[in-house]
């Protein structure tokens, strides 16, 4: 595999992503070496004891990616880097606006100084559905990162390095998500479920399924891509009926920066966008070289055409969730 004999460095690594990443890649490739990088020590610890048996591969690094000094020294001999750091919960976002662009969009230009100044190869930067159409800082802060780091293969040059993105919804299962929250109501004996709006829709996807993604697109990429995975919906409502058959359901409101669906593909981008068997790419309007071309065994799709998780081909049904579920111990 492309991580084998590696050095790869994942910012933000203490995080479920970054966990779930590490532990993939050590049990499903043999890398040289993984680098976590995060701000908090008792995460790193706690992370350490848990993947002790992995120790000769692992190295921990201490350190905020505001911090483009301590960045290039992490950096130093590093083939590949994951930037998983970000500040990601809406409401804390919208609160304490300077925080989210100190770490989302200063953070992510230290990432690609530091990356560009070194012997780094590739880089893959995740993203999210919020970013697309952004309606709260969030998403605000994750969209200029995003054409940060497209925009981050112009200035290349000879070196051997490219920049790509990633992009997915909520995690099932992950911390804020709403599988947590009906599975605390019905652990209590509750037997009303909230939902924001019974229109609402989201994409099912794992962890595991985003750390494939990402490996996909470290073996992929050649610069400027961003990688979407194709993946089925589920209404909220089938997802409360599977969790607490027969629940009455309590419609409380949109919440700010909420929306109905998970969008991952506007109409505007799809006159670069091409479809493969299990995802679609976004390639970048401008090009810089002459490796930034379509792989052409995808197909272009129609103008206008949009992705999201209310436009979808494939969904999930109640049995299907509930299974998922079962398999997920969620």
């Amino acid at each position: 595999m492309i991580l084998d004999g590696k050095t790869i460095l994942i910012t933000g690594g203490t995080g479920s992503f970054g966990k779930c990443f590490t532990k993939y890649v050590l049990e499903h490739c043999d890398p040289k070496k993984i680098i976590v990088y995060s701000r908090d020590e008792f995460k790193q610890w706690m992370m350490q004891d848990e993947f002790r048996q992995y120790v000769d591969k692992l190295r921990f690094f201490i350190g905020d990616v505001r911090d483009l000094e301590r960045l290039r020294r992490a950096f130093a001999g590093v083939d590949y880097v994951v930037h998983a750091a970000a500040l990601k919960q809406v409401p804390a976002c919208e609160y304490n606006p300077h925080e989210a662009i100190k770490t989302n969009i200063h953070g992510a230009m230290n990432v690609i100084e530091a990356a560009l100044d070194g012997s780094v190869k590739k880089v893959v930067a995740l993203s999210t559905d919020k970013a697309v159409n952004p309606v709260n800082l969030y998403g605000g802060t994750k969209l200029v990162s995003d054409k940060l780091f497209v925009a981050a293969n112009a200035y290349v040059g000879n070196k051997d390095v490219n920049f790509s993105i990633v992009r997915y919804g909520n995690v099932a299962g992950s911390r804020g998500s709403i599988i947590p929250i009906f599975r605390n109501i019905v652990k209590n004996g509750g037997t009303k479920l909230p939902i924001t709006d019974v229109r609402m829709t989201r994409f099912w996807i794992s962890l595991e399924q985003g750390v494939q993604l990402v490996i996909k697109a470290l073996e992929e990429a050649k610069g400027g891509e961003t990688f979407i995975s194709k993946i089925p919906s589920f209404k909220i409502t089938d997802l409360a009926e599977a969790m607490l058959p027969g629940c009455e359901i309590e419609e409380i409101g949109i919440r700010p920066g909420e929306k109905l669906h998970e969008i991952m593909v506007t109409p505007e981008d799809s006159g670069t966008t091409f479809e493969y068997d299990r995802h679609f790419i976004v390639y970048p309007q401008l090009t810089w070289n002459n490796k930034q071309q379509p792989d052409l065994s995808g197909r272009r799709v129609e103008e206008g055409f949009s992705y999201s998780s209310g436009n979808n081909t494939e969904w999930l049904s109640i049995e299907d969730i509930r299974r998922r579920l079962q398999e997920m111990n969620l």
